[in-house]
């Protein structure tokens, strides 16, 4: 039988603005990736998303990117291994106290953004990212966009890795993301997300823009909780995993 992880970024929100419908989308998901207060959130935001996943039974990850909260963390820095060694671990740190002060326990770490794509591609980086991840907590899950450096860097290192696929994202011919400069990188028809959800995990297939289709290991399925249609996402592609024979269970279960 089939199995995957559906999990959204979430906790967003910081200061006076509003950013995501976390609490309506959380009861669909079964992973939480929430923002630690560097590209997004904030102290009380941190809080109260920890909260709510707790109450919804969701299991809990950091979601930790680059200082860069004009740019939501969607902009590369040149950020040395050891900078990124230390943003990990801060920004990780941070939640994880949250999480504790809560009675919770922290499933997994997600890089964020920018973040998440310079180490998808460069071993240097991804290396010291999964370094951090294993001295905070070697039991920690990493997940990685599927079949990259972080997915193989974390691996090297000893970590249980979690080869992540994305519902809402078109991909390149070498299974990186389209990048959001381009205008063809999101996908914003439910049906076409879906399809493409149902595809990646019974097939192991998505077609990329160049209209090939590259093999692909999907674990877990990112739903952008700061998306138009991600309500309407998580929703769909939930009720058509289930469909479709599909089990929709966290990371913590073993793949």
């Amino acid at each position: 039988m089939h199995r995957v992880d559906l999990n959204c970024d979430m906790g967003e929100s910081f200061g006076a603005y509003t950013i995501g419908n976390d609490k309506a989308i959380l009861p669909y998901i079964t992973s939480a990736n929430i923002a630690c207060g560097f590209h997004a959130g904030d102290p009380g935001t941190m809080r109260r998303t920890v909260k709510l996943a707790l109450e919804h039974g969701v299991m809990i990850g950091a979601h930790p990117g680059l200082p860069d909260l004009q740019g939501f963390g969607r902009r590369n820095m040149a950020v040395s291994p050891q900078e990124a060694y230390d943003l990990i671990v801060y920004q990780v740190g941070a939640l994880q106290g949250f999480v504790q002060a809560e009675g919770g326990t922290m499933q997994h770490v997600k890089p964020h953004g920018a973040l998440y794509n310079m180490a998808a591609a460069n071993p240097e980086l991804a290396r010291a990212i999964a370094e951090a991840v294993y001295r905070i907590n070697p039991e920690l899950y990493l997940v990685g966009l599927a079949g990259s450096q972080l997915v193989v860097q974390g691996k090297n290192i000893g970590l249980r890795v979690i080869n992540e696929v994305f519902a809402d994202r078109t991909y390149q011919q070498d299974g990186s993301l389209t990048p959001r400069s381009q205008p063809d990188a999101l996908i914003a028809d439910d049906e076409q997300a879906v399809s493409q959800v149902i595809r990646m995990v019974k097939e192991g297939k998505v077609t990329t823009r160049q209209g090939t289709d590259i093999e692909i290991t999907a674990e877990t399925v990112c739903i952008h909780g700061d998306g138009p249609h991600a309500l309407t996402f998580a929703r769909k592609i939930r009720a058509a995993l289930e469909t479709s024979g599909i089990a929709v269970k966290a990371m913590k279960h073993p793949m």
